[in-house]
């Protein structure tokens, strides 16, 4: 996983509220066997017309956003099941940062667990940064978790509280596997100690 310290990067306006796991990687394509591609099928329904084209209304289909890394929402993002293919998709498309008033808990934890920054500012701070991400072209935003802080070049500040152990595993690039294998020496010393007595057990 690829740390996250502090990331500037263009900021797309997602001016709704409730988005769903479901609406962020639609049911049919859950039966991938692999982990990747999932981006070409974020919010599926909302980019594609019943055509398959792409949609122009759509934000995300907006030239004037392509490449952006920082997604604003509405409150209660991430409700819904508990897929993880929604957090595979946030973060295939390019995804890493999502701001927004609240968020669903246990996409909290599947966004953290795949290298997606969760910040929750207040309803009043989010609408003006959507306000500033569609009235004001080429809006960037810079986003410090080290500071733990959210910043433009027009004055805008605002702090955001995080989990301090999530914080530390975001900013060494540690998922669950690479805090296991933090142990490594650790977990072969054991295995060998338990090989070598089982060796004697069974002599």
């Amino acid at each position: 996983m690829e740390p996250f310290r502090t990331l500037t990067s263009l900021a797309v306006p997602l001016d709704r509220t409730n988005v769903d796991t479901d609406q962020i990687i639609p049911k049919q394509f859950l039966k991938r066997i692999e982990r990747t591609g999932y981006g070409d099928f974020l919010f599926f329904d909302w980019r594609r017309t019943a055509s398959g084209d792409p949609d122009p209304s759509f934000v995300l289909n907006d030239p004037r956003y392509n490449g952006t890394k920082i997604l604003i929402a509405g409150k209660n993002f991430g409700c819904g099941s508990s897929r993880e293919h929604a957090a595979w998709a946030l973060s295939d498309f390019g995804f890493r940062v999502v701001i927004a008033p609240t968020f669903a808990d246990i996409f909290f934890s599947n966004a953290g667990k795949n290298g997606i920054v969760l910040v929750k500012l207040n309803e009043e701070q989010v609408d003006q940064l959507l306000t500033n991400a569609k009235t004001i072209p080429n809006y960037q935003l810079t986003v410090s978790l080290q500071e733990q802080t959210v910043t433009d070049n027009r004055g805008f500040k605002a702090s955001f509280e995080f989990d301090p152990f999530r914080k530390y595993c975001l900013t060494e690039g540690l998922d669950d596997i690479g805090l296991t294998l933090r142990h490594a020496a650790a977990l072969d010393a054991f295995e060998t100690r338990h090989d070598e007595a089982g060796w004697l057990k069974a002599k």
